[in-house]
């Protein structure tokens, strides 16, 4: 199996809405990246866009408008994990030898149609994210005593003074305690916002990588778990995602490292309890004390800002936040940089948890 490496990242400013058309916003990454690399555009074997647009032939849309005519080209949608989807699915491509380059792109806007699974019938009139949400809030407060103040600790956190991210003004956690109810115990500021954006990562084959990058960052470890697609399976323990243990363990399996060995993690904070629940299952912290673990220093959380800070564009959510992990690695992550930071994570959700991927990145030592 061949070795797969990213090599490349770029993602546009996210916005609440924007005055370019859709392809257009989707191009914009890619063509930051195809800009700065030494390929020919004939040397783009795959592009893989991922999206929960409505627009069709998408794949091979963007491919036009960039001057590509790869081998591969399709369209991978499967909600808020699309992007990670996406990039799975590219390293197969090039582990298996079918191709030694392939663009990822990431793209959605803010009126997407992924913003709610109507299909769910379980969900009955609480349709909306944050209805699922409140219940895991509610139930590992009622279990393991975690605060509101906690949670409000997390969302302060992931407000940074990022240009690219939808908020740019950091705030305090005594500001999303005041803000608005939703659905109590979470309110206005606990919880993420769509928007529209796009991110894109150029991965290449070990052989192509050493050409074309200085310092590549590797895939060590893939984990991905699908426990269904409604909030019945969502298993019995609102407490845990299930599925992100599940993927965090193949992942750590394969990248032969523990927890403990990891620096710096993007994590699926759409709702502040998703970032506790998701210190305890990726096992950083020790089930029950994830409230607690907020404010540990050890390892770095979101330094970009989270889905939180940068705001939510759905299909292009997972490719964003695993191009924050490599220009983390790669130590070009500027006023954000991570000192010394050798392995990534990136958790990704789809669905109230129902699906979950764990990536684990690393570099050469």
């Amino acid at each position: 199996m061949n070795d797969v490496a990213i090599i490349d990242c770029d993602t546009s400013k996210f916005s609440r809405s924007s005055d370019e058309a859709f392809f257009e916003k989707a191009c914009e990454p890619c063509v930051n990246i195809l800009g700065r690399q030494y390929l020919e555009k004939e040397d783009i074997d795959a592009v893989l866009f991922s999206s929960c647009s409505v627009e069709q032939y998408s794949a091979s849309i963007v491919s036009e408008m960039l001057g590509l005519r790869p081998k591969v080209c399709h369209r991978i949608d499967n909600l808020c994990s699309s992007g990670t989807n996406a990039i799975v699915s590219a390293f197969s491509h090039i582990a298996s030898g079918l191709c030694d380059t392939v663009l990822v792109v990431g793209a959605e806007e803010a009126n997407t149609p992924g913003r709610k699974l109507n299909w769910d019938v379980t969900r009955g009139e609480y349709g909306l994210p944050i209805f699922w949400a409140s219940l895991f809030a509610k139930a590992h407060m009622n279990k393991y005593g975690t605060t509101e103040e906690q949670m409000a600790l997390v969302s302060a956190r992931n407000h940074l003074k990022n240009p690219n991210a939808l908020f740019r003004k950091p705030i305090t956690p005594a500001e999303v305690l005041k803000s608005r109810a939703i659905a109590p115990p979470l309110k206005l500021l606990d919880c993420s916002s769509l928007c529209t954006g796009s991110s894109a990562l150029l991965l290449a084959s070990k052989s192509k990588a050493k050409i074309l990058s200085e310092n590549p960052v590797w895939i060590r470890g893939i984990g991905q778990r699908t426990s269904g697609a409604s909030f019945s399976k969502i298993g019995a323990d609102l407490t845990s995602i299930i599925a992100t243990r599940e993927a965090a363990e193949e992942a750590y399996k394969m990248a032969e490292i523990k927890p403990s060995g990891i620096d710096v993690a993007e994590l699926h904070d759409a709702f502040t309890i998703l970032e506790i629940l998701a210190y305890e299952d990726l096992k950083f912290a020790k089930k029950g004390e994830g409230g607690k673990f907020v404010e540990q220093d050890e390892i770095i959380f979101d330094p970009r800002g989270g889905i939180l800070g940068c705001g939510h564009p759905i299909g292009a959510t997972g490719v964003a936040q695993t191009a924050e992990i490599v220009l983390q690695l790669g130590n070009r992550a500027e006023q954000r940089q991570v000192k010394g930071c050798k392995a990534g994570l990136v958790q990704n959700l789809a669905a109230a948890g129902t699906s979950a991927t764990v990536l684990v990145l690393g570099v050469d030592s």
